[in-house]
């Protein structure tokens, strides 16, 4: 298959790590950290989009330390930003075309409901070049983005 004629749901990433919106910045920085991603979704409960927010976001916001940025929260980085999206079927080739217009990392995949089905990643569209697409759209037609939440634990203190 040639890169001309793929589609978003081939070369998209479907097992995603996301942020609800209320979530904090530090909160987001570790699940980036933790996770090996450079970009997250921010979703609400009902897995819709709310927008992306990416290392580079969260490093532009920081300010007052780690304190400060668990105080905050990430729907403050997505409020008010453009955030181009696709459907599953957009062709690649306009996929990158909108990803080189916009200047983003990241583009989320949206389904029917604009229900978050997956991102495509600069990554990802350089894999696709390279001919490394990993599955086919219909060998993961019923992947679900995975939601992973951490829960900070503060140290244990002796008297």
């Amino acid at each position: 298959m040639s890169v001309e004629t793929m589609t978003a749901s081939e070369v998209m990433t479907r097992t995603l790590v996301t942020v609800e919106p209320e979530e904090s910045p530090l909160m987001a920085w570790e699940l980036m950290w933790r996770a090996g991603v450079h970009h997250l979704p921010v979703v609400d409960a009902g897995c819709k989009l709310v927008g992306v927010i990416g290392r580079e976001d969260i490093a532009a916001h920081w300010s007052g330390g780690p304190a400060a940025q668990s105080e905050a929260e990430v729907r403050t980085l997505v409020r008010g930003r453009r955030c181009p999206r696709v459907a599953p079927d957009a062709p690649l080739p306009e996929v990158a075309a909108l990803m080189l217009d916009a200047d983003c990392g990241a583009v989320p995949v949206l389904g029917p409901g604009e229900v978050l089905r997956g991102l495509i990643t600069a990554t990802d569209v350089l894999a696709a070049l390279a001919g490394r697409t990993p599955r086919r759209a219909d060998d993961l037609a019923d992947v679900k983005g995975g939601l992973f939440h951490l829960e900070p634990v503060p140290p244990v203190t002796r008297p």
